[in-house]
């Protein structure tokens, strides 16, 4: 049910039970019998026959029960809009570490002829197609032409047969050109990584009940690659940034890092998704947010003078935004007419049959390289999520995927694999040293009114000193606006000054941090919950706590997983 369905619905429930409330008073008034007064007020119709007292009573109870159930209508409206207002407000706030950011992971400083947005040079961040990348283009300006006549397109588009309105005008030719004419190398390299990854992230598509073509998307965010990063710090098949893949209930810390991980990156899309289009009732609104964020849509609407269509809204949108949605429609074209346009899928070296199985327990890829004899290359091609090879099993449950052809291997020796060189693998010394070096996050943080360098190190689990180096501060002093770099958890590189005399000690802990190993549990959050409410029933823990500890902001939203320090 749309959001306007809702409104229209509520207001007219709020009108009718007042009505119905009455009615049902005057009845009681009017047949009472015995008050005078009240008879005087409320006469009998003319029309109306003598009834039994018996037949009044079974009226007022079929009205109080209509009442009720009308009652209980409205309230459940009530909440459930309350709940998109929320969802609404988190997905404005899903940024609130970088006000600017967009969806997709860049921000408007970011974007260059070789990170832009538009689709001109995804595919230099793809490993396969680096070095075949074609010549550049101003999608802006470029007019192509094709042998392929404009009623053949539009007759495809429409064959399609699309739950996503599909447009076609110029722009959009020039994107069906660009992918399945000037680019056919790349995406003979693109489609054979679809063969693999697409039925995979149909099925997840299916299961959240979205439009399946929106899979396209992973091809204009990473060109289908799940260890993509971004100058801005993107990552993944779908190109989450920190804050809102954490919103989004991925894993993130010094060991694992969701994003990369190309099923569970899959369900945080659909959601994000989904939460987009209740937000604007189009999927071609929802596909432009993922690029600039909700905020900048919204923008976009308000300055159209509140149209909603997304050609309406174009020469509003932030100008890489502009060429993402008709980048969308060449891609999905592309994908449906390859043979048409003569590009062949190239193989893949990925396995037909994967089995999966849950880990609890510390446990390395060479453990099951050795022991079981799975290449080490092809478990990390099929869990890129590990960072260093290690599935942190001891502190949840995760999932390991190996080819099918060697889960009997796998199961007999599953009681072995674990001890089989432990000491080597977990060596204390290398765990504390991944652990201590955090998950090092590249972020932009935007100074606001009452920040100071403290608190803002607090927040990100740094020191002073470390933000003054990322950043060339030669003092506390910052400003209102300013943009800072951070690398969340400490772990980044070594710019400014290297001849220190001394390494600089971190300030004191203030009262509400919490050590990055602290032991900790998972909770999942449900609806109604809030960082309040959840730090209540744990002793000792504050709403600040968790937030720091998790590296998230005040937001959150039922089924995300928080990890709740035990202090």
């Amino acid at each position: 049910m749309s959001i306007l369905k809702y409104l229209w619905t509520a207001a007219a429930l709020s009108v009718m039970i007042p009505a119905l409330a009455k009615e049902d008073t005057l009845g009681e008034n009017r047949h009472g019998g015995d008050d005078v007064e009240n008879a005087a007020k409320f006469p009998k119709r003319k029309s109306e026959p003598n009834r039994k007292k018996s037949d009044l009573i079974r009226e007022n109870m079929t009205l109080k029960m209509k009442l009720d159930s009308l009652t209980e209508e409205l309230t459940r409206l009530q909440d459930e809009m309350q709940t998109l207002d929320s969802l609404e407000a988190g997905i404005m706030d899903a940024y609130d570490e970088n006000e600017e950011k967009t969806a997709a992971g860049l921000n408007p400083e970011d974007y260059d002829a070789g990170v832009s947005d538009s689709l001109l040079n995804i595919w230099y961040l793809h490993k396969k197609v680096s070095e075949t990348a074609g010549p550049e283009y101003d999608m802006d300006t470029v007019k192509f032409a094709s042998n392929v006549p404009d009623s053949v397109y539009i007759e495809r588009i429409k064959a399609m047969n699309s739950f996503i309105d599909l447009p076609y005008n110029q722009i959009v030719k020039n994107y069906i050109v660009l992918y399945s004419e000037k680019m056919k190398t790349q995406m003979g390299q693109v489609l054979g990584l679809c063969s693999y990854y697409m039925p995979i992230i149909e099925e997840i598509f299916d299961e959240h009940g979205i439009p399946l073509e929106l899979k396209a998307m992973a091809v204009i965010e990473s060109a289908m690659n799940p260890q993509a990063v971004s100058r801005a710090g993107a990552k993944g098949m779908w190109q989450f940034m920190y804050s809102t893949a954490k919103i989004y209930g991925l894993d993130i810390d010094s060991f694992v890092d969701e994003r990369l991980d190309p099923v569970e990156s899959a369900h945080a899309a659909a959601e994000y998704l989904k939460d987009a289009y209740r937000i604007f009732g189009d999927w071609n609104l929802a596909i432009a947010s993922y690029n600039c964020g909700a905020g900048n849509v919204n923008r976009a609407i308000r300055r159209s003078g509140g149209r909603r269509a997304f050609w309406d809204i174009y020469p509003y949108l932030p100008r890489e935004t502009r060429g993402y949605v008709p980048a969308f429609v060449g891609a999905l074209y592309t994908m449906t007419y390859y043979r048409e346009h003569g590009i062949q899928p190239e193989a893949v070296e990925m396995p037909a049959h994967v089995d999966t199985f849950r880990i609890n327990r510390m446990l390395h890829f060479k453990q099951v390289t050795e022991l079981v004899g799975v290449p080490l290359q092809e478990l990390k091609n099929l869990n890129p999520q590990y960072k260093h090879d290690i599935i942190p099993g001891n502190e949840k449950e995760y999932i390991l995927r190996i080819p099918y052809s060697f889960t009997n291997a796998f199961i007999d020796h599953e009681d072995s694999l674990y001890a089989y060189k432990a000491g080597e693998y977990f060596n204390p010394v290398v765990i504390k040293k991944i652990k201590d070096g955090g998950d090092g996050e590249r972020i932009i943080h935007r100074v606001r009114s009452g920040d100071v360098l403290g608190k803002i190190a607090i927040r990100y689990h740094v020191t002073v000193s470390q933000i003054k180096r990322w950043n060339n501060l030669r003092s506390d002093n910052i400003r209102i606006g300013q943009r800072l770099v951070i690398y969340r958890g400490g772990k980044g590189p070594s710019t400014g000054s290297t001849s220190q005399k001394a390494v600089s000690k971190p300030n004191p802990p203030h009262k509400s941090t919490v050590p990055m190993d602290a032991d900790y549990t998972i909770y999942t959050v449900k609806s109604g919950d809030s960082l309040y409410l959840i730090a209540k029933n744990y002793p000792g823990v504050s709403a600040q706590n968790i937030m720091d500890f998790n590296g998230i902001g005040s937001r959150i939203k039922p089924g995300m997983k928080i990890k709740i320090p035990k202090l």
